[in-house]
């Protein structure tokens, strides 16, 4: 099926009689014939639901919906965008492992790892993602144990070159892990250029409405987990008793791993109501990602010739650094994000922002509503000046996130707010 299709009918198909739209399995609980059954279930060789910290079968449609359009053999949907990428890279890492990250990435995410990863033991290397080959290579340790980076960082936008990534990762046997929550499936999918496992901040455009908080890790099925790099997979694992996951899970063992220990352990995992929420998100997510794609290269074009805008960064306008990664990563669209510096550094921004009367000023993104912030005092404020730069954050800069609205009103309102300053 396309992606549009997929959008509806993946995850869940009623039986005869059963309700058309996806039920919601409001329990904790699940009740089995025999303590035999329940035993296997803990030894992991049957099937179903065990207990809903781990699984939940309204929970499991909207996953199983997400890797088909991710084009991966299986997902496990988190709390948080934050929840994912932390068990994403614990799942493979442990106290010494190391691993390099684009500089780009959402601030959150740089917290995570740089700060809260670092105490429990595992180091993080950020690198331009710019650089040559060879200069990030020099960034590789021996314990180095991942790669990671963002398909449209946020807010900086720049385009990660997910096949070269891909090749520098597998050239030392360890996965390449992709957040794609502004691209989306639709606009791009990691995978077909070599990605290993691919994260989403589903908050955002998955959601689409600001009303679930939640995450989603998405396997590939196509990383040799048995290569000599990670002995977790291929030795026992005690826990359940003695399953061996590279030989027990086969290509599903990174999946498995990350649902049966991790997710066990740490119990990030969404509601039932939180996943039927998600899941109506992502029935229109298709259609709404063409709309916000049009209306920000419209958005763009305006901001890049008004004369109190001192830059735009939007990698579908003509003359952008990331134009050549856009055309071949992401060749529907870019997302409905855009960013750009006003003269005048912070206290014009501010002003600007404060004018507004259709775009709301607050801490989200990638919402059906335009809405804008300004990073360097949000969402990106513990971070260090020179963090900042890394960024491609400066004092005047501002995020757009462009809405479903018609696209005159909303350049209507910026006008409007240049014209107050």
């Amino acid at each position: 099926m396309h992606i549009e299709t997929q959008c509806l009918h993946e995850g869940y198909a009623p039986e005869n009689g059963a309700p058309q739209a996806l039920p919601i399995y409001q329990s904790t609980t699940y009740a089995y014939d025999s303590t035999e059954h329940i035993g296997k279930l803990f030894d992991l060789t049957a099937e179903g639901h065990m207990y809903s910290r781990i699984s939940n079968p309204t929970v499991a449609a909207v996953e199983s919906k997400i890797a088909a359009m991710e084009g991966g053999i299986g997902a496990l949907c988190t709390t948080s965008g934050q929840a994912a990428s932390l068990i994403a890279i614990l799942n493979i890492m442990k106290a010494g492992d190391h691993f390099i990250a684009a500089s780009t990435i959402y601030g959150g995410t740089i917290n995570l790892f740089a700060v809260t990863l670092k105490r429990f033991g595992i180091e993080c290397t950020f690198v331009d993602a710019s650089a040559p080959d060879a200069e990030i290579e020099k960034a590789m340790r021996p314990n180095t144990k991942a790669v990671f980076g963002e398909t449209i960082a946020n807010p900086a936008l720049a385009v990660f070159d997910i096949e070269r990534f891909a090749g520098i990762a597998h050239r030392r046997k360890v996965p390449l892990i992709v957040d794609n929550t502004f691209a989306t499936p639709v606009l791009c999918k990691p995978f077909e250029f070599g990605a290993d496992i691919v994260v989403h901040s589903t908050t955002k455009y998955m959601d689409g409405h600001a009303v679930q908080v939640g995450g989603a890790i998405v396997d590939s099925g196509a990383f040799d987990w048995s290569c000599g790099t990670f002995p977790e997979f291929t030795e026992p694992d005690q826990s359940y008793h003695g399953v061996v996951y590279a030989k027990d899970f086969g290509a599903a063992a990174y999946i498995t791993k990350a649902r049966v220990q991790m997710m066990r352990d740490i119990g990030a995992y969404p509601s039932a109501q939180a996943a039927f929420l998600l899941n109506l998100g992502l029935e229109t997510l298709a259609v709404r990602m063409e709309r916000y794609c049009r209306n920000a290269e419209t958005v763009a074009a305006y901001l890049a010739a008004s004369p109190e805008v001192e830059s735009v960064n939007y990698p579908k306008l003509a003359g952008n650094p990331n134009e050549g990664l856009a055309a071949k990563y992401l060749p529907k669209g870019a997302s409905g994000v855009v960013s750009f510096t006003i003269a005048g550094g912070k206290a014009a921004a501010v002003r600007f922002m404060d004018s507004l009367k259709l775009a709301s000023n607050v801490v989200h993104v990638a919402d059906i509503r335009t809405c804008v912030l300004h990073p360097a005092s949000s969402t990106h404020r513990q971070l260090t000046d020179a963090q900042l730069a890394a960024a491609g954050i400066n004092p005047g800069l501002i995020r757009l996130s462009v809405g479903l609205e018609h696209v005159d009103d909303i350049v209507d309102d910026l006008a409007q707010a240049f014209a107050a300053l």
